[in-house]
């Protein structure tokens, strides 16, 4: 289980979220939108956590395999159509090293086996409540 915090003051549409253990990221809108683009909009956070979800894994299975991969490159695009009733996230992966063709193909494979990618791509509900202080 994950969890995180998040606060909002005066500062329009600025969010510092926590973790547990201390880490902090900022949150923000683009200035389009009305913010001071000071962080991560929540799309590109949305994006930035397949991102990291893929790499780690990637790296982790290469290396179990001592495969030679020396990078991935990940570019991550969200999407909602404009009715918001279809969300389309593409995936564009580079593996940087002296793998063979069946190497590569078995990481792409990997990369749809990540936690995040089978968290998105299965149902999710969302439960919300206050808290009264």
């Amino acid at each position: 289980m994950a969890s995180v915090k998040s606060h909002i003051g005066k500062d329009l549409y600025k969010v510092k979220i926590e973790s547990p253990g201390g880490n902090v990221v900022i949150a923000d809108e683009p200035v389009s939108s009305g913010g001071q683009n000071t962080g991560f909009s929540p799309f590109e956070l949305l994006g930035a956590a397949l991102a990291a979800c893929t790499s780690a894994t990637l790296r982790m299975y290469a290396d179990r395999k001592a495969w030679d991969l020396q990078e991935v490159n990940l570019e991550i695009e969200v999407k909602q159509n404009d009715t918001r009733t279809q969300t389309d996230i593409s995936r564009k992966i580079e593996l940087t090293g002296n793998l063979t063709e069946e190497q590569r193909a078995r990481l792409i494979a990997v990369a749809e086996a990540c936690p995040v990618h089978k968290l998105l791509m299965n149902p999710i509900e969302i439960s919300t409540a206050e808290v009264k202080n």
